[in-house]
């Protein structure tokens, strides 16, 4: 099958029937409704990018599994040169979207896998790399989009998975059958669950042996028997249904999360990829944190250059754009945000083969990516909204807008240079409010795991007894 057009694939999700709850009622079309539109749209341009000349080369990569041409979110990295163009693309699908496109999870969770089900193999003699090879094949051939999902609920984190009072807590596998494996639980905040063909599921923490029902990953169709969906709501729900509040008309903010129900789902062994091997566990987490890490840096990045852009827009609008603050503040906007970015490159550039043959990042530098984006990020935002004015906080609705009594009102008193339409003024202020308020803070500090996890990851290769040797022998201390 050839790559998917974005228009292909809002007409592949019309084919698929899942069980979607949001707000009291069900969501029967996922391209259509106000609340999942922005979404799919964002997903749909990772599909269109793929058919621009000017992204081509970024967006398609060659596969190492069937020698045929793919969409780079369904590839495994053979190089160094993978994991920089994927950063590359990053930036400039956020650039595109100014918004999460939801499909660098199922990304990386298939780069996670790939690599782990082939050291489990060689180590424990079982065969899940085969069975990983070939479901990749299928989404590389049918340029289908795979969701990852690894955050379990947790219940009381003090206790392992095996010790929850609810066993439901981590997803578990209730029964194994000749055929296959029954599954029951959840996982929750799942970015792009709604409007993925495929859901990958992995274990999200290291795990001990009573705790092997947990230690379970697998891939099943989203419409699968036995799997609901409950979209999250966000503070932006109610400017979806509009256009100048929303800001991102077209894309929105963020993801569209969701908890995703696991109600006695079957998988059938052809799509198991770890069954009980708690020692792998963590490895896989692990690997799959760095990859996602190694990436906030990209599209964050991305995303910041459109903020950037934004406030460089509405300076000029407000006629602050010459003063000399204003321009510091902007400059210190773009260092943060290539800085953000600067640590992607180091991770992809300090990337390494595995056993596998596949390539991953570097541990330390994604980890330390994350880490930056959840500091960084906030001082983006609260430049941008420094610039930007308080006005942003306050601006009547769009409904007041249109008001033929009021509305005059509002584009009289809001108006800035006097040869700019005050709505546009209003539309870019809108963009930039969305932007900065809370929704896409918080994904930026959580998504790819709370910054704790990062430090966690950061302490354990930090080397610092080498560090310590090194400087007491350049100090001249006796034995160093």
């Amino acid at each position: 099958m050839p790559l998917m057009t974005g228009q292909q694939y809002r007409d592949s999700l019309s084919k698929q029937k899942l069980d979607i709850r949001f707000m009291g009622r069900r969501i029967s079309d996922v391209c259509g409704d106000p609340a999942t539109r922005p979404h799919v749209n964002a997903a749909a341009m990772t599909y269109d990018m793929a058919h621009m000349p000017e992204f081509e080369d970024l967006v398609r990569a060659k596969s190492g599994l069937t020698g045929e041409v793919c969409n780079r979110f369904t590839h495994i990295h053979q190089s160094v040169d993978d994991l920089l163009r994927e950063i590359r693309m990053l930036r400039a699908c956020s650039q595109q979207t100014a918004s999460c496109y939801q499909r660098c999870v199922g990304h990386d969770a298939i780069n996670a896998l790939y690599t782990v089900t082939y050291e489990m193999d060689q180590k424990l003699g079982t065969s899940y790399h085969g069975r990983l090879v070939d479901f990749v094949k299928f989404l590389q051939q049918t340029d289908r989009m795979a969701d990852g999902g690894m955050t379990d609920p947790k219940g009381d984190r003090s206790l392992a998975p095996s010790k929850q009072a609810d066993p439901d807590l981590y997803l578990r596998v209730l029964e194994q059958r000749k055929d296959g494996i029954v599954v029951r639980g959840a996982k929750a905040h799942q970015t792009g669950a709604v409007n993925s063909h495929e859901f990958i599921a992995m274990p999200t923490t290291a795990m001990g042996p009573d705790d092997k029902d947990y230690a379970v990953s697998f891939a099943v169709p989203t419409d699968a028997p036995g799997l609901l969906y409950i979209f999250g709501k966000q503070t932006n729900d109610e400017r979806k249904l509009g256009c100048v509040d929303q800001g991102n008309v077209r894309f929105g903010i963020v993801g569209g999360e969701a908890l995703v129900v696991f109600e006695d789902v079957f998988v059938p062994w052809e799509r198991v990829f770890m069954c009980g091997e708690v020692a792998f566990s963590g490895p896989l987490v692990e690997r799959f944190a760095e990859y996602h890490r190694a990436r906030y840096g990209a599209c964050k990045g991305g995303v910041a250059d459109i903020l950037v852009g934004a406030v460089v827009a509405l300076s000029e609008m407000q006629g602050t754009a010459k003063a000399a603050h204003i321009r510091e503040k902007i400059t210190d906007m773009v260092h943060l945000t290539e800085s953000l970015y600067a640590c992607s490159v180091a991770a992809a550039a300090m990337g390494s083969p595995t056993p596998s043959g596949a390539y991953a990042v570097n541990s330390m530098m994604a980890n330390v990516c994350k880490l930056n984006v959840t500091r960084s990020i906030y001082e983006i935002a609260r430049l941008a909204q420094d610039i930007a004015g308080g006005f942003i906080a306050t601006l009547p609705s769009e409904q007041d807008l249109d008001d033929p009594e009021v509305g005059p009102y509002i584009k009289k008193y809001f108006k800035g240079v006097a040869d700019v339409p005050t709505e546009h003024r209003i539309r870019v202020a809108r963009l930039i409010e969305n932007m900065t308020g809370g929704t896409a803070l918080v994904e930026s500090m959580h998504g790819a795991g709370s910054p704790q996890a990062a430090r966690i990851f950061i302490a354990r290769r930090a080397n610092l007894e080498q560090k310590k040797r090194q400087a007491l022998r350049l100090a001249g201390v006796d034995g160093a």
